[in-house]
This record gives C-alpha cells, sequence and structure tokens, in this order.
C-alpha cells in the first residue's frame, strides 16, 4: 500500500479557489491511480475525481465538471486537484484515495465507488461560505 498526505484545505468564499495536494510516500506512485473523495456532515463519501498512472485519463462527477481539475506530477509522487468556482455545497472533508492502476482501469470506470480504492489519506477540511 502506499501513504498518502493531504494539505491545501480552509475556509473559502463561495467563487473562490483553493488547490488540494496529496502527496504520496513509495516508490511506485505510477503504478497507482489515484481519487479525491469527499464526505460532508451526514453523507456518504463521494467521488470527485480520479486520474490514470500517466495522467492520460481524469475522471469527474457531474457536479465538479467544468470547475475542479485534477492533475498529478509523478516526479514529485503528488496529485493535485484544483477547484475554481466553489459553491457551498461543496464544504466536505476532501480524501486521497490510491489503488493500482489495472484495477481502476478494469473495474471502476463505470462507477468510481470509493470500494475502487485501497490506500487512503486522513482528509482535509474545505469550507466554502456563502
Amino acid at each position: 500500500q502506499v501513504q498518502l498526505v493531504e494539505s491545501g484545505g480552509g475556509l473559502v468564499q463561495a467563487g473562490g479557489s483553493l488547490r488540494l495536494s496529496c502527496a504520496a510516500s513509495g516508490r511506485t506512485f505510477s503504478s497507482y491511480a489515484m481519487g479525491w473523495f469527499r464526505q460532508a456532515p451526514g453523507k456518504e463519501r463521494e467521488f470527485v475525481a480520479a486520474i490514470s498512472w500517466s495522467g492520460g485519463s481524469t475522471y469527474y462527477a457531474d457536479s465538479v465538471k467544468g470547475r475542479f481539475t485534477i492533475s498529478r506530477d509523478n516526479a514529485k509522487n503528488t496529485v493535485y486537484l484544483q477547484m475554481n468556482s466553489l459553491k457551498p455545497e461543496d464544504t466536505a472533508v476532501y480524501y486521497c484515495a490510491a489503488e493500482y492502476n489495472e484495477v481502476v482501469v478494469t473495474y471502476c470506470t463505470v462507477s468510481m465507488s470509493p470500494e475502487c480504492f485501497g490506500s487512503w489519506g486522513q482528509g482535509t477540511q474545505v469550507t466554502v461560505s456563502s
């Protein structure tokens, strides 16, 4: 497994931007597909975005398409989530997740559920005020 540490969360006004980072340990980062999920109070954890090992394929939840961008830098073992035009409904704890690329590509591209990913970070809080 890979260890993940998120950073970059905080408080922002509606319409603002934040960039989340997720630093991964281990020498095989480039073997993993990476994902971002979020969980609001009283709600289930939901898919936000994912990216393949090379960055060549990206996936987004409909609710964030056109506003969020996922990217990765394999030389730095880091994945990013650029969040623009933030809305109060984006308020949640955001989690970084990792799974071997082959698993995600084979089983999860139709529906990116949390069960697709085996390694998780501790989460970072994002709060969007209206």
